[in-house]
């Protein structure tokens, strides 16, 4: 694995995030100091499965970081660019230095593989909650989100 930059093999946060949004049942959130791709809505149980950086800090340079998986895990440490993840390395994440680490193909391989990992692992009512009309689970979304919100003021008080 492993691209080199040049026509065709060109990858940013612009490209990998429309990727990843157009993945089934993706959400964007603002956090950490970056864009977390989340499958399924974190208020019916959905898991987080790719992280972009967009301002860099005093840790070590980073574009994403993603779950890889306990198997492909160690064989992607093996790729020059690609480190443990801050804070979640234990879960299996990776993170990658730069955008030319991987060929496009390679990119969309890896957060689709992120994505199934994580998909596959949410608790049967979340992915129940998945299959459900659209309009049936925003409603259910939205009621959830009001029932946190209610749940939040009263432990401010």
């Amino acid at each position: 694995m492993g691209g080199t930059p040049g026509k065709g093999n060109r990858m940013d946060l612009d490209r990998i995030r429309a990727y990843l949004l157009s993945l089934p049942h993706v959400l964007e959130t603002a956090q950490f100091g970056g864009l977390v791709f989340w499958v399924g809505d974190k208020a019916i149980g959905g898991k987080m499965f790719a992280w972009m950086r967009l301002e860099q800090n005093d840790s070590r340079t980073r574009v994403i970081s993603y779950a890889a998986g306990q198997e492909h895990y160690a064989e992607l440490l093996e790729t020059d660019g690609i480190f443990p993840a801050p804070y979640v390395a234990r879960i299996f994440w990776v993170a990658v230095e730069r955008w030319n680490v991987f060929r496009t193909s390679e990119w969309e391989q890896e957060l689709r593989a992120a994505h199934n990992l994580t998909l596959n692992k949410l608790p049967p009512r979340t992915r129940a909650v998945l299959a459900m009309p659209a309009t049936q689970q925003k409603r259910l979304i939205a009621d959830r989100k009001k029932l946190m919100a209610a749940r939040a003021a009263i432990k401010k008080t």
